[in-house]
């Protein structure tokens, strides 16, 4: 054979091979027959994301004082001596019971919105609370954080969606389980 001629057959082609559908290399693997359709079931399910993002640690030091007003706001007919601004109020103060304890973390799933929780609201979250039945909690579910409401009934635990388009978390036998942290405020933006 003439090894200068190049081969018609073998070698790199572009555009041949397998395609790599997931973005890197793939592996043979034995299965049984029987559980095909199951692995490739599993593998066309999108991959689930953490329910919570950006998790910040509250900075204690910056300080920010706001006028606060004497007067309650009404939902009914604005009163006229509502313009009367005694105080300030440092929000630190106000939002934050152990600040060596507390982050912002970001919402990430709409698992909570039929108690108000949407993609993108920031919840306050301390650490160093005792979790208790029907709080809503920041938990880390076999690595993956969550952020659901924890039910306690004598000796069980689970963790309850807000959304009925979400399934609530039983826990089985060998099932990775903390609670993270209890969620004491939520920053939402209106606008």
């Amino acid at each position: 054979m003439d090894e200068s001629k190049p081969s018609k057959h073998g070698g790199k082609r572009n555009g041949a091979g397998r395609k790599q559908e997931y973005g890197e290399n793939t592996k043979v693997l034995r299965v049984p027959e029987s559980r095909i359709l199951e692995i490739k079931q599993y593998l066309k399910k999108p991959k689930r994301e953490n329910e919570v993002s950006d998790i910040r640690l509250i900075n204690p030091t910056t300080h920010m004082q706001i006028p606060l007003a004497v007067e309650r706001v009404q939902a009914g007919f604005p009163s006229p001596a509502q313009d009367y601004v005694d105080k300030k109020l440092d929000l630190n103060e106000h939002l934050i019971r152990n600040a060596a304890a507390t982050f912002i973390v970001r919402v990430n799933s709409l698992s909570m919105i039929d108690i108000g929780l949407d993609i993108n609201d920031e919840l306050i979250v301390d650490r160093s609370l005792q979790a208790k039945h029907r709080d809503i909690v920041i938990a880390l579910v076999d690595n993956d954080f969550t952020v659901k409401r924890l039910m306690i009934e004598g000796d069980k635990h689970w963790l309850k969606a807000e959304n009925a388009e979400f399934s609530d978390i039983h826990f089985k036998d060998g099932q990775e389980f903390m609670i993270w942290g209890v969620v004491t405020r939520v920053i939402k933006s209106l606008r």
